[in-house]
């Protein structure tokens, strides 16, 4: 018996073309170009047969052996994507985002008290109608050794960010993976996901006065995943610190470190879980931000020194039976604690200029979030997070050259929100949001805040971390 893609080209194709009656010399070159297309459209229509019949059969072959557990959804999430061929060179997709932003304060005077400015915009947006910034991607695998990334960040207001652009080795074997280029850092839960995939319209606080939002360096990185039926990765990463909270010294060698763990397992059939620490060691020099002095005016500060962050990240996840499908629940905090001794400069009158002396500041914070699948398609989600201010000591107000007035972004401030969030994915390619949150993260009246947010993901798009 002949396979059925056969079966269906002879019918497609096996049946007799009509001519009209032409002169010889007039029938033969049309003919030719006929019988060349029809074997064109012959062999495309063999190779889509093909490739389906190889997906039924690799589906029937994953049904049978069951639903695939936890443990083995993170090692596959963690082995490079190159391993999968591509059905276009290279794979190309983009990212749509945009809201709807109802801000009680001014989006402009936004602030998070108390801590170093990043070099980021981590405010809440604009009021009204915005375009979120949409990520264009083209990746491929080079030859069987390496594959390439690259992901381009297209801001609303114009103009082109490279978000990402890294080469990645492709099996190296015993558990190693190596990459090198702009990559989001391996350090904590959230910060090597892009944004799309988070579970709220924006990052905690931690990571906007940490990590200016999300890390992204240059540099390289090597990851090992140990070979043991327990999840357990070890991570390195050497890079220039090119953004917040180093300060691209214009310097050879390397500027930033980055050290990680990660360990995680199934509890049964229906919970999952993974815990990680990390440690982000960078070397600013003239990390510069603006403040306002006494008197109000204007004044730029730059931070040179040492900046040590560690981070504890943890996630559980419930699936009744493994199957999230219906319903599921996901819990997920991560602890970050600063840091930063080194010398603080200020432009200001008092000092006929410039003037610096020592800084040095202990600071902490925290999230934790959960997010409750309670039918198809639509999920629920609280998280609260805050910040500790800790100490700050400030070496020119210690002094008497200055006083706590010039630094009023450095006055003491635990800021803290709650957020609530509500969202309906019609698809695994769109998602709708609608959020609320309740803002303390300057001195004075809290923010409320609305956001309506979208989501749409055109073309091949890999899987997203556990």
């Amino acid at each position: 018996m002949k396979p059925f893609h056969t079966n269906v080209i002879a019918a497609l194709f096996g049946t007799s073309l009509f001519v009209p009656s032409l002169s010889q010399a007039e029938i033969d070159p049309d003919l030719k170009a006929l019988r060349e297309e029809i074997a064109q459209m012959k062999q495309a229509y063999e190779q889509r047969i093909n490739a389906l019949e190889l997906r039924l059969v690799q589906a029937e072959a994953k049904a049978a052996a069951g639903p695939a557990t936890a443990q083995q959804a993170i090692v596959q999430q963690t082995q490079p994507a190159a391993t999968q061929s591509n059905s276009f060179n290279p794979e190309v997709s983009m990212i749509l985002a945009g809201s709807y932003n109802n801000l009680k304060q001014d989006p402009n005077a936004y602030q998070i008290t108390g801590f170093i400015p990043t070099q980021g915009d981590v405010g809440p947006g604009t009021r009204g109608f915005s375009l979120g910034e949409s990520e264009l991607t083209l990746s491929a695998n080079v030859d069987p050794d390496w594959r390439g990334v690259a992901i381009a960040s297209l801001a609303p207001s114009g103009g082109v960010v490279m978000e990402n652009a890294y080469f990645q080795r492709i099996g190296l074997g015993n558990g190693l993976s190596f990459k090198g280029g702009r990559f989001f850092s391996g350090i904590g839960y959230m910060n090597e996901q892009h944004a799309h995939a988070w579970d709220f319209a924006d990052a905690p606080l931690v990571y906007k006065a940490f990590l200016g939002n999300q890390i992204a360096d240059d540099g390289l990185q090597l990851k090992w995943l140990a070979p043991t039926d327990t999840y357990l990765e070890f991570g390195a990463e050497a890079g220039r610190g090119r953004s917040f909270p180093g300060a691209d010294n214009n310097k050879n060698g390397v500027s930033q470190v980055a050290l990680f763990a990660h360990l995680g397992d199934d509890v049964g059939v229906s919970n999952a879980w993974r815990i990680g620490l990390s440690l982000l060691s960078s070397a600013p020099n003239n990390r510069g931000y603006q403040d306002a002095n006494s008197s109000g005016t204007t004044v730029s500060n730059s931070f040179s020194g040492k900046s040590r962050l560690w981070i504890a990240d943890g996630i559980w996840k419930w699936a009744p039976d493994g199957n999230s499908t219906v319903t599921n629940f996901k819990l997920q905090g991560e602890y970050f604690r600063r840091r930063e001794d080194g010398r603080l400069a200020s432009e200001s009158v008092d000092c006929g200029g410039t003037c610096a002396d020592s800084f040095d500041s202990n600071q902490d914070g925290w999230y934790l979030q959960g997010v409750y699948q309670f039918m198809p398609h639509w999920r629920f989600g609280l998280r609260h997070d805050g910040l500790g201010y800790g100490t700050v000591n400030i070496g020119l107000v210690n002094s008497g050259v200055l006083t706590a007035a010039d630094f009023p972004v450095l006055a003491a401030h635990d800021p803290k929100r709650d957020t609530a969030m509500l969202d309906y994915s019609p698809s695994e390619f769109t998602r709708f949001r609608l959020q609320w949150a309740h803002d303390n993260s300057g001195v004075g009246a809290a923010d409320k805040q609305v956001f309506l947010q979208y989501l749409f993901n055109l073309g091949a798009h890999g899987a997203h971390q556990f």
